[in-house]
């Protein structure tokens, strides 16, 4: 008998806004700026209930339209380099 992988929505769901700071941020003590971010920004999360939830597909998809978005096709920032004073 073959067995199937377990595709269910539990393994891509984060619930709560300290597990999606963690996944966003690496950091569960950045919860309020995803309160802040979800009130002022066009974040793809929702409630279940009162619980604040997101897809972790849905955001790292968001996250690749933003960075998208915010940079040109091509265009690499370069630093300038810094030159020590001797």
């Amino acid at each position: 008998m073959k067995v199937r992988e377990n595709n269910c929505i539990a393994d891509d769901l984060l619930e709560g806004a300290e597990e999606i700071a963690r996944f966003m941020f690496g950091s569960p003590d950045k919860r309020r700026r995803v309160y802040h971010l979800a009130a002022r920004s066009d974040l793809p999360l929702f409630r279940l209930g009162e619980v604040i939830c997101g897809r972790r597909s849905t955001l790292l998809a968001w996250i690749a339209e933003q960075e998208k978005a915010t940079r040109p096709r091509g265009s690499v920032r370069r630093s300038t380099p810094v030159v020590a004073k001797v």
